[in-house]
């Protein structure tokens, strides 16, 4: 977990912006395109879940490169 230490701007006694130090700016944009990123991930695989798939080894054998087992 980030560690955040803000300064508080006050306008009429209430708290208006939070100021953090830069290089937690640049470590808290790196935890939420983490997190975007790991949306879009599960999102993606849930799109994907029924999906019609064909194994690596069987991609192998259309190829050519590898050849069917003879079970």
């Amino acid at each position: 977990m980030i560690s955040l230490h803000p300064e508080f701007l006050t306008k009429d006694g209430k708290k208006e912006f939070a100021v953090i130090p830069y290089e937690e700016f640049v470590a808290l944009q790196e935890v939420l395109a983490d997190a975007a990123d790991l949306i879009d991930l599960r999102e993606a695989k849930a799109d994907e879940a029924s999906a019609a798939c064909v194994s690596l080894s069987e991609v192998k054998i259309l190829l050519g490169v590898e050849k069917p087992s003879a079970t």
